[in-house]
């Protein structure tokens, strides 16, 4: 079975100097990039009214967009029984604590078990809404604080307080290298050009700010507390290890093992097997998409992560002197 797709819309100011392919996913959420792409690719969406097919191609404020395509009905997902940690359902959203190793949305590699598909089960009537109400993401290894919209209208509300910058989120991390105060990263970071399945600070990339302080130091480690004021893939991840501060246990920057010297034997074999990123989304904070309510949540700091923390402070409490 086939559908006719006819969409229409117009840039806005968030979207001037994105790539064609980046406006539309954004004025049209309901259909994925990968799809979006296509559609441009083959010659189906035009810009005040002249057919662009170069999806890198930059859009700027008031063109006109029009997509006349031929949509395939695709296989639906399925809702499949995961455990999620819940902590705030109403009748609009739902706010999970994300566990280490949960892929966020089906892709290549996997095809199910994925946030999605837990929430497709937890609450059926959310097939309704594009992408399962899934409005932000976090990395597979990452874990913690996601709010997710149960109906179209509290999706529309919840991606216009994100590109608005409205919403709140907090992260805390433990990175190599000892730093010595806070500070802001704004680069703009854009897929690399080599390595594809990382993100790099790319000069004409899309524009990405992470503002961080320092928590807690160690003797050769940091803990920060990190804020969000955009939402690019890999954000923290790639910003850190441009300043020089890779995550800890980061299988894709780099966040190899770094023992200091003189470290014991326990310490070094907790650090060797840590093996994922040490990130976790701890604070979110919104407006009720109905009742405009200010609700904020906190998620504990996961075990792995406490156990981190905690055979770094007992190294810097061991070698005073190498510290100072």
């Amino acid at each position: 079975m086939t559908q006719e797709i006819n969409l229409k819309s117009e840039i806005t100011a968030i979207q001037t100097g994105l790539r064609l392919d980046q406006a539309l996913a954004e004025l049209f959420p309901d259909y994925s990039r990968t799809r979006i792409k296509e559609w441009i690719l083959s010659g189906a969406v035009s810009v005040d009214g002249v057919v662009v097919d170069i999806p890198r191609e930059k859009v700027l404020e008031s063109q006109l967009i029009a997509v006349e395509a031929t949509l395939e009905e695709e296989v639906k997902d399925k809702a499949q029984n995961i455990e999620l940690n819940i902590v705030y359902e109403d009748e609009h959203i739902i706010v999970v604590n994300k566990q280490a190793g949960l892929v966020v949305h089906p892709g290549a590699g996997n095809a199910d078990g994925t946030l999605l598909n837990a929430l497709l089960h937890h609450c059926p009537d959310i097939e309704h809404v594009p992408r399962a109400g899934i409005v932000h993401r976090l990395d597979k290894d990452t874990t913690g604080l996601m709010v997710v919209a149960k109906t179209v209208e509290a999706q529309t509300h919840l991606v216009t307080a994100l590109q608005a910058r409205d919403i709140v989120r907090e992260y805390e991390a433990i990175v190599i290298g000892t730093m010595t105060a806070g500070g802001t990263v704004d680069e703009p970071i854009e897929r690399h050009e080599t390595r594809r399945t990382q993100m790099a600070v790319i000069m004409g990339g899309r524009p990405s700010v992470t503002h961080y302080r320092v928590a807690e130091k160690f003797r050769a480690h940091t803990r920060l507390r990190l804020r969000l004021e955009t939402g690019r893939t890999h954000q923290i991840r790639v910003h850190m290890d441009y300043i020089g501060h890779v995550l800890v246990g980061d299988p894709v920057y780099g966040g190899r093992p770094r023992p200091p010297k003189k470290a014991s034997t326990e310490f070094f074999d907790i650090l060797k097997n840590f093996n994922r990123q040490a990130l976790h989304a701890v604070r979110l904070e919104l407006a009720h998409p109905f009742t405009h309510e200010i609700m904020s949540w906190q998620a504990p700091i996961p075990e792995d992560m406490q156990m981190l923390a905690k055979a770094m402070r007992k190294d810097t409490e061991e070698n005073p002197i190498e510290y100072l």
